[in-house]
């Protein structure tokens, strides 16, 4: 048991505030240079030469993108026999073709397209998104070649970049390490980001709600204010 329980009226700690209160730490040991001492993290990503994983875990990704074009093959089917056979052969094609219309209407319109679920390893310099079946769909995230980024909520970090096949994409992230991604993301690349300025990468009162606990933060939301400094 705890030896500083949270007042009573307040949420219990919970898993996932475990998940915030290691950001704090790593983000604290990233800017104060104790990044090294940490320990080794084991992971299946290919990290480029003097990187260093810092935590995996559990990742569903997610694409802003149409489904396809808005086009269709229009069916032109000819019916031979009886009237009432024509009539209904040609009705039944019309409306076919009006399903397939919208449909392709449907899918012409962008919306969040889920991915196939996989792992995440979080290192010093991206995200790389580990592909369950065939590693030639893994997503590797480089801090420094991100066009935008935020928390859309706790557990959901949302990005803009460009592909490598020169493609715009706009992904999400949802995974328990998103406040990590988006705090590394915008200390390497967007210091000055809003959320980060107003320290609302962290829920309000985490840092009170875990010294209530008994588990007291490193001031993470305070280092990263211009960029690191204290």
């Amino acid at each position: 048991m705890s030896q500083h329980p949270i007042p009573p009226g307040e949420p219990p700690w919970t898993e996932f505030d475990e998940y915030l209160w290691h950001t704090c730490d790593i983000i604290a040991d990233l800017i104060q240079g104790r990044i090294a001492q940490r320990p080794l993290v084991a992971t299946p990503a290919p990290l480029p030469a003097g990187d260093r994983p810092l935590v995996t875990g559990p990742v569903w990704p997610a694409r802003w993108r149409a489904l396809g074009d808005g086009s269709y093959h229009h069916s032109q089917m000819m019916a031979m026999g009886s009237t009432s056979f024509v009539i209904g052969s040609m009705l039944g094609n019309a409306a076919g073709n009006a399903a397939r219309r919208r449909e392709a209407t449907r899918n012409a319109q962008p919306r969040w397209v889920p991915g196939d679920p996989g792992m995440v390893t979080v290192s010093k310099l991206g995200a790389f998104v580990i592909h369950p079946t065939n590693h030639s769909d893994s997503i590797m995230l480089y801090w420094s070649g991100l066009d935008s980024v935020d928390l859309v909520a706790p557990d959901i970090f949302q990005t803009q970049y460009v592909s490598t096949t020169q493609v715009p994409v706009t992904m999400r992230l949802a995974t328990p390490w998103a406040s990590l991604i988006f705090a590394l993301a915008a200390y390497h690349r967007f210091p000055h980001h809003p959320r980060i300025l107003t320290r609302g990468w962290l829920p309000p009162g985490f840092e009170q709600r875990a010294a209530a606990a008994g588990k007291p933060c490193q001031p993470a939301a305070q280092l990263l204010l211009g960029g690191g400094s204290s």
